[in-house]
């Protein structure tokens, strides 16, 4: 039996007592707050980044071969392997939609069935968006790539057991990746727990 006492039930959640923008931009604000603790201790300056909604998936082809993509990241200064995913557009009817066009272009590939794995936080301490997770099966190549101007994309495929050496060998850094990748390793039934 799990007894809770009261300490764990404390409501923990801070009030925002005023909040500024400080930039904004296409893809990203910045915002200035001052919040109150429930303990009424004063927290200034806190800063919260805002960003569009993400989406990612795991992407199998119909011979069930994972879709990898190698992509230079500027903020690190590396080249590394990654699963396709990007940002929410307002056109985008659902998250559904907004990773299968994101899989559209980055790949070439569509997919015959989605399952929604759930939601990851990039950083909740700064960031206010979330990344939603999604496993992709069916794929099939329809079309080149349809990059944007700044995307340089080099599409390749894996089993299932590459990528988990990839994974071993940390080849994949981008964390939120990695943890859709946990999930639907664990979907497949490719990953357990005893």
């Amino acid at each position: 039996m799990v007894i809770f006492n009261d300490e764990r039930m404390r409501d923990l959640k801070w009030k925002t007592l005023s909040s500024e923008y400080l930039f904004r931009d296409l893809w990203f604000t910045v915002r200035r707050e001052t919040c109150e603790r429930p303990d009424g201790r004063i927290v200034s300056p806190y800063y919260v980044y805002d960003f569009p909604g993400w989406v990612s998936a795991v992407a199998l082809t119909e011979d069930g071969k994972v879709i990898l993509e190698k992509q230079y990241r500027h903020a690190l200064g590396t080249t590394s392997w990654e699963i396709p995913g990007g940002c929410v557009d307002d056109t985008d009817a659902s998250f559904q939609d907004a990773i299968a066009r994101e899989l559209l272009e980055e790949t070439g590939y569509t997919f015959s069935h989605y399952e929604y794995l759930g939601k990851t936080s990039p950083n909740p301490s700064t960031n206010s968006n979330w990344m939603q997770m999604f496993l992709a099966t069916g794929g099939k190549l329809v079309q080149k790539q349809q990059l944007d101007d700044n995307e340089d994309i080099i599409v390749q495929l894996f089993t299932i057991d590459e990528l988990k050496q990839m994974l071993r060998r940390q080849e994949i850094v981008q964390s939120m990746h990695v943890t859709t990748i946990f999930y639907a390793l664990q979907k497949l039934e490719e990953l357990s727990f005893k």
